[in-house]
């Protein structure tokens, strides 16, 4: 595999190359990434040459744009080496696919009394339909703390998995705070012996760290398309057939049935039957061109790359006595995700002044308020890599905050 270039890839993303955006160092990354010219023109390419709807026609139009949709599917399931594509169902985004399991587990494998363990590393769409979800259903809702180094506390873990009817463990990858990569498959294989399931939000992941769901053992797999490259509007929810063909569909109408009788409907087959009405086929079209983007230049390419900028953006920020930063010490244990406070400057003034000096980066409680209150702070700014970003990224990071304690004369 060819080293990652990172000037040269950053002209394959059109964004850049815009007048408008010609002083942009975009760090905003585990928001969003940019979209390189190949999935911007697979989605022109649909509407212009291949655009029908799918699974209904059978005209050649529609075919073509069934087949290509499905070897998207395909192709999922190939890039996270989930058995067959039958595992991989299209949602919106990595928050519709954990509510439809929040919600069709709830319905079917939960009962009052069951226990479910998330931690404080969830991101709102990871907490927040389990939160709710247990008051409906009055099933106990635990959540593992993290520890002052801003690892998740594995102690508290083998705690609350001791404890009695744990049927379910939900768990983010990576950390979209902190960075922090749980021990995954200690947690996986805890959970399967005391007889749970497990549930891993690959949202922050997925494009910085190689997926193998089969030797990760894990139960069901989410994540976006948008966070990897892809187009808007494309989330994935992988789940073991066995346990997908337990469960009853989230959303009812048009392609997830096989019959509709005045008296009773017969569903589809999985995974069809948790693909009501029409998707977005485009975007799901062109989320494949990301996939071949990403496997062209390298999973582990990316990760060396994308942390070597991390470590080097630590370093920098180290040198700023004023500047606390919110992530593992040993960046073995995170990914290329950087919070940090500054005491007596509120995060959104950070990322003003950011803004002014052409830099994107996010602010705020990042979706993640538990943890925010467990740290003790309200927000934080928080700075994330992708393999377009540069060192001289990081020199204009520094510079910006060098104008910060300039302007509030810290």
């Amino acid at each position: 595999m060819p080293k990652i270039d990172s000037k040269k890839i950053k002209k394959l993303f059109p964004i850049f190359s815009k007048k408008e955006n010609k002083n942009l160092v975009y760090l905003d990354n585990a928001a969003t990434t940019q979209r390189p010219k190949v999935v911007i023109d697979a989605i022109k390419d649909f509407y212009e040459t291949h655009n029908s709807n799918i699974h209904r026609g059978i005209y050649d139009l529609s075919e073509k744009a069934t087949n290509m949709y499905e070897g998207t599917r395909l192709h999922v399931s190939k890039f996270i080496n989930a058995k067959s594509s039958e595992e991989i169902i299209f949602t919106k985004n990595t928050t519709e696919s954990i509510n439809l399991l929040a919600y069709t587990l709830s319905d079917n494998m939960l009962q009052k009394g069951d226990r479910v363990i998330t931690t404080a590393l969830e991101h709102h769409a990871n907490f927040v339909p389990w939160q709710t979800m247990a008051k409906k259903k009055g099933f106990i809702l635990s959540v593992v703390p993290v520890k002052e180094d801003y690892t998740l506390n594995m102690e508290e873990f083998e705690k609350l998995i001791k404890e009695p009817n744990v049927k379910l463990v939900c768990v983010s990858a990576m950390s979209n705070v902190t960075g922090t990569i749980p021990d995954i498959k200690k947690i996986i294989k805890r959970a399967h012996e005391v007889g749970a399931l497990v549930m891993v939000d690959g949202a922050q992941s997925i494009a910085h760290e190689h997926t193998d769901v089969q030797k990760m053992d894990c139960d069901f797999f989410v994540f976006s398309s948008h966070k990897m490259f892809g187009p808007f509007g494309v989330g994935v929810l992988y789940g073991k057939k066995q346990l997908l063909e337990k469960l009853p569909p989230f959303l009812y109408g048009g392609d997830m049935i096989k019959s509709v009788k005045e008296t009773c409907t017969l569903f589809n087959d999985t995974p069809w039957k948790f693909e009501a009405g029409t998707p977005s086929v485009a975007d799901v079209v062109a989320f494949k061109k990301a996939m071949e983007f990403i496997d062209e230049l390298g999973i582990e390419n990316i990760k060396k790359y994308e942390m070597s900028l991390a470590k080097k953006a630590v370093e920098m920020l180290k040198k700023h006595k004023q500047v606390k930063i919110i992530k593992p010490k040993n960046l073995e244990l995170s990914g290329p995700v950087i919070s940090f406070v500054i005491e007596e400057i509120h995060p959104h003034d950070i990322a003003e002044v950011f803004n002014k000096e052409g830099i994107a980066i996010r602010a705020g409680h990042h979706c993640n308020q538990p943890l925010m209150a467990s740290l003790g702070i309200p927000a934080t700014a928080r700075i994330s890599f992708s393999i377009y970003n540069t060192e001289d990224d990081i020199k204009r990071v520094d510079i910006a905050l060098k104008k910060l304690f300039k302007l509030f004369k810290k």
